[in-house]
């Protein structure tokens, strides 16, 4: 859990250090108030980067030639700095922990897992399959870091060169054959993971579910990208022909997918736009819940906007369950009043106004206080 954070030239955010809290912390204002730059910076925090763009000039204040974002984060025995900075012109990025550099965002992203839900989240179902399988692939990377991110990186890598030789026309036998052998056992083992770990997620996601909606007759199945009768070395020599035609590899685990029915037909083309909404709202939700299972740790949610995306009656159970979770939340809306009666009793929920770029953070009804400014250089921590 993040206990204290500051944020530096992030969009047209004052630089601010707010202090957390461990339970809910509800960020609330007008539109284009900044709301959202608060969990973009948490986001810059987790995984160095942006959920609404890949690019991080944008992301900095226009005044300013980089950004920086600093949490102290709260493990179960101790509390750790972490810092992130990224600059506007050279697109380089700085991470510091305990004090110590670290150049992959992958131990960034270990130690503060992040689940985002905002209304992009809701294409998860009827967009593309890399978001699906960017969704798989959070969850095995959270509970098998060790045994998965090692294999993904061989895998990407031996799928880059094989494609590199299907474009080149005149194909050396001996290299396609060695390629194909590396991308085929990493496959392999990624495949098997993933397939363990949909195993393991559908009745939590069942569970969820039930929890959010009477939704019945609706399954999730987990589809490897390959024939499932057929090993990925028959399908890669049955379909060489194809593969150098169109110069890319046609089946393997970056053709993955999750398959979501209602009987035998598609989740989004039976399902309302609002059921839709409760079902990917349940396999984030599922995800968090099972990551605490295994790794006995709660990941952080992100969710903006909450209110206009579900009614009352849905977004309060929403709320119960990140709670019944003892997961640490931050929730943005226009109106604070729209989540009233969403906490169960004795819940520990901080609220913070933003109004143009500034912060207040509400103390008593009718009282407010202005977030302390600061500016922070990561490096000297």
């Amino acid at each position: 859990m993040i206990q204290q954070l500051t944020i530096t030239a992030i969009r047209n955010l004052a630089p601010v250090t707010l202090q957390l809290s461990p339970a809910v912390n509800v960020l609330y204002g007008l539109n284009g108030s900044g709301k959202t730059s608060v969990l973009e910076a948490i986001h810059i925090l987790g995984v160095a980067r942006s959920f609404r763009t890949s690019r991080i000039k944008p992301v900095i204040n226009r005044d300013a030639r980089e950004c920086t974002v600093f949490g102290r984060i709260g493990t179960n025995s101790q509390v750790i700095p972490v810092g992130v900075s990224r600059n506007a012109q050279e697109e380089t990025r700085q991470i510091r922990v305990s004090g110590e550099s670290l150049k992959s965002t992958a131990e960034l992203a270990r130690l503060l897992p992040l689940q985002v839900i905002n209304p992009d989240t809701f294409s998860l179902l009827e967009g593309s399959p890399k978001l699906r399988r960017n969704f798989i692939d959070w969850g095995v990377f959270h509970v098998k870091h060790q045994d998965f991110f090692p294999l993904w990186k061989r895998m990407q890598k031996a799928l880059k060169q094989r494609n590199s030789l299907l474009r080149h026309g005149r194909i050396n036998d001996f290299e396609l054959t060695s390629w194909n052998l590396e991308f085929e056992k990493a496959a392999t083992v990624i495949d098997q993971l993933r397939g363990e770990y949909i195993q393991k997620l559908t009745p939590v996601f069942n569970r969820v579910l039930s929890e959010l909606s009477d939704l019945s007759n609706l399954t999730i199945q987990y589809y490897r990208g390959w024939d499932r009768d057929r090993s990925l070395q028959e399908v890669l020599t049955s379909a060489l022909e194809r593969d150098m035609r169109s110069g890319y590899t046609h089946a393997g685990p970056q053709r993955a997918d999750l398959r979501i029915r209602v009987g035998k037909g598609s989740a989004v083309d039976i399902l309302s736009r609002g059921q839709l909404k409760l079902v990917v709202c349940a396999l984030k939700l599922a995800q968090g819940f099972l990551y605490q299972e295994l790794q006995n740790k709660q990941c952080i949610f992100l969710v903006d906007d909450l209110p206009s995306e579900l009614d009352i009656p849905n977004r309060q159970k929403l709320c119960q369950l990140f709670q019944t979770m003892k997961c640490q939340t931050f929730i943005t809306c226009v109106d604070k009043g729209a989540l009233a009666n969403c906490w169960l009793p004795d819940t520990d929920v901080k609220m913070f106004h933003v109004k143009h770029g500034q912060i207040t953070m509400d103390e008593h009804p009718g009282q407010q206080s202005i977030c302390r400014a600061e500016s922070l250089e990561i490096e000297h921590e």
